[in-house]
């Protein structure tokens, strides 16, 4: 007996004289959409999905009509008028796991949280947060490291009172707009000045809002605007970048529009990272 199912002509009757040449069925991996046809059956279908089935893989194939067969995985079927086997897909690898952080650290991936330290780094609001830890988030759970809402640094020397910081409770506290005769940096010396020796430490980078600590080229700008005073910072620079500024909901769609431009260290300031780093490691030492 001949088990080649290519070698005759499946159209044809039994008394038929004409044969097609027998020929060799390929190997075609069953991708999801390839579209076959079953040459016993005659069914066509798209391959819906491979699975095991009875100890064996099998093809799902669907027809136009959105009906299904299942067929055995292997020769019978037919692509594009030429025979082939088909096979399992080929899986795709899984993406290489990263060897670095967002903060340009080494990955120890598979690493449970370390429990909370005592010790805090705080920042002035939300969107200061929401940056730190798209940046440093991996690195401050391996250290655990607790970043919390300051609210603006006028409540600064009120928190300190009420954290009492100390041995093993240290805190590190990023400000905004931290330039020498500041009133930010008034409010920070003079709260420090009430805490023990070497357990808080106030640092801070030199722009309005925490959004200038952004590569400007990352919205497309070559700087950030310069935004005349008595005009509230981030409604005048929507509305020099041209984008809605009317509500709050506006400013909020245009931070996190920022952030996700935000990739890793390298899309930030310098002048934001040294900082940042020096932080994490006051409270972790």
């Amino acid at each position: 007996m001949n088990d080649d199912r290519y070698g005759s002509d499946v159209l044809g009757g039994s008394g038929s004289t004409h044969h097609r040449p027998t020929r060799t069925s390929r190997p075609q991996p069953a991708e999801t959409g390839l579209v076959v046809e079953e040459v016993t059956t005659g069914w066509v279908g798209a391959v819906v999905r491979v699975e095991k089935s009875g100890g064996q893989h099998v093809v799902v194939l669907e027809d136009r009509r959105g009906r299904t067969r299942t067929f055995p995985l292997g020769r019978g079927f037919w692509l594009d008028g030429e025979p082939v086997a088909l096979t399992a897909p080929v899986r795709a690898p899984a993406p290489a796991r990263p060897t670095r952080t967002a903060s340009g650290s080494v990955a120890v991936h598979d690493a449970r949280a370390r429990v909370a330290r005592g010790s805090r780094i705080w920042v002035e609001g939300k969107h200061d947060a929401e940056l730190v830890e798209k940046v440093w988030g991996d690195d401050l759970r391996l250290e655990g490291v607790v970043v919390e809402l300051l609210d603006g640094v006028d409540n600064l020397q009120d928190a300190l009172r009420d954290f009492g910081p100390g041995p093993g409770r240290r805190v590190g506290v990023l400000v905004d707009h931290l330039v020498t005769g500041s009133k930010e940096s008034r409010i920070a010396a003079e709260a420090v000045r009430g805490t023990p020796a070497g357990s808080v430490l106030v640092l801070g980078h030199p722009y309005v809002d925490v959004w200038q600590a952004v590569r400007p080229e990352r919205i497309g700008l070559d700087a950030w605007p310069v935004i005349e005073r008595g005009t509230e910072w981030k409604h005048g620079i929507l509305r020099e970048l041209g984008w809605p500024a009317d509500e709050q909901a506006d400013v909020a769609r245009a931070w996190q529009r920022i952030l996700r431009s935000v990739r890793s260290y390298a899309d930030l300031e310098p002048s934001l990272l040294g900082r940042v780093e020096e932080l994490i490691d006051f409270v972790t030492a």
